[in-house]
């Protein structure tokens, strides 16, 4: 399985997990607000201080964004192009967001792909601090109480990243079991979910949110990205027993690579390593 040498040692434990209680609702984004504030009142009208969401078509301006690139310094493994900030609105296609803390405030970690006003299609990272809501749009949410995706420096990729930790209860109603999960480099995607279920006794379980990177992406469509650093947002993922009875993760994804290029579809079980991190919510469905 391809792998790319981080520059720290690599940490012990692989898979950064909390166990918690969530539910799943849906809400608009208000126009006119900054896109971290427009999602932070979405999640606390249901009582959720975090958690992760998925959407579709939107619309975005004044709009900032990185792509991924390559390392000038060698403090990384890969690294973010320079800010991008296209005029007039940009439309988004998909993206999915994992909301979170970080040094004590409100923060996301945001990828998607998108439309520019000038017709050039892109994708990347979007900017918490540069991204505004141009128009109202729906999106699907999954509120964690009892975990929190809090940003904390990260020695093996030397970044400040997003793991889940534990957090007081917000009160929320939150029905349904829900493991918040970060994966860590240079193990494949799927087949990391599917020892994670099946050491926690999980049979089917759906995925929610999806923020992160792979080393590149073979997909079952036969397509091939090879660039190495992606930036990737998870469109649709579930877990459960194959034909041969065995779990299986499916995992439909969104992608850039550091060239510009855009890839989507399901990714192939065993040939998808991480490459810097993977957040997710993970919500057992029996």
């Amino acid at each position: 399985m391809r792998s790319i040498k981080q520059p720290g040692a690599p940490h012990a434990e692989r898979i950064q997990w909390v166990e918690a209680r969530g539910r799943a609702f849906a809400f608009t984004l208000q126009a006119g607000l900054p896109l971290l504030e427009a999602a932070r009142r979405g999640f606390a009208a249901e009582g959720f201080a975090g958690g992760v969401l998925n959407f579709g078509a939107g619309a975005l301006g004044p709009f900032g964004y990185v792509m991924p690139a390559l390392s000038k310094t060698g403090d990384n493994a890969a690294f973010y192009s320079d800010a991008f900030r296209p005029k007039g609105v940009t439309r988004t296609k998909l993206g999915s967001m994992t909301l979170g803390v970080r040094e004590g405030a409100p923060f996301f970690h945001c990828h998607g792909l998108w439309t520019e006003a000038n017709g050039r299609a892109s994708g990347g990272h979007m900017l918490p601090d540069e991204t505004v809501v141009a128009e109202p749009f729906a999106v699907e949410a999954f509120g964690l109480d009892g975990a929190m995706f809090t940003a904390e420096s990260d020695p093996e990729t030397n970044f400040k990243l997003f793991g889940p930790v534990a957090a007081e209860s917000t009160g929320a109603q939150a029905k349904s079991r829900a493991f918040a999960l970060r994966l860590r480099p240079n193990q494949d995607f799927a087949g990391c979910l599917e020892a994670f279920c099946r050491a926690q006794g999980i049979v089917r379980a759906k995925i929610h949110g999806g923020v992160g990177s792979t080393i590149g992406a073979r997909f079952t469509h036969g397509g091939v990205t090879e660039p190495f650093a992606t930036e990737l947002a998870v469109t649709c993922g579930a877990i459960e027993a194959g034909s041969s009875g065995a779990l299986e993760a499916a995992l439909d994804v969104a992608l850039i690579d550091y060239t510009g290029d855009l890839a989507e579809g399901r990714l192939v079980r065993g040939d998808n390593p991480v490459l810097m991190t993977m957040e997710l919510v993970l919500e057992p469905m029996g």
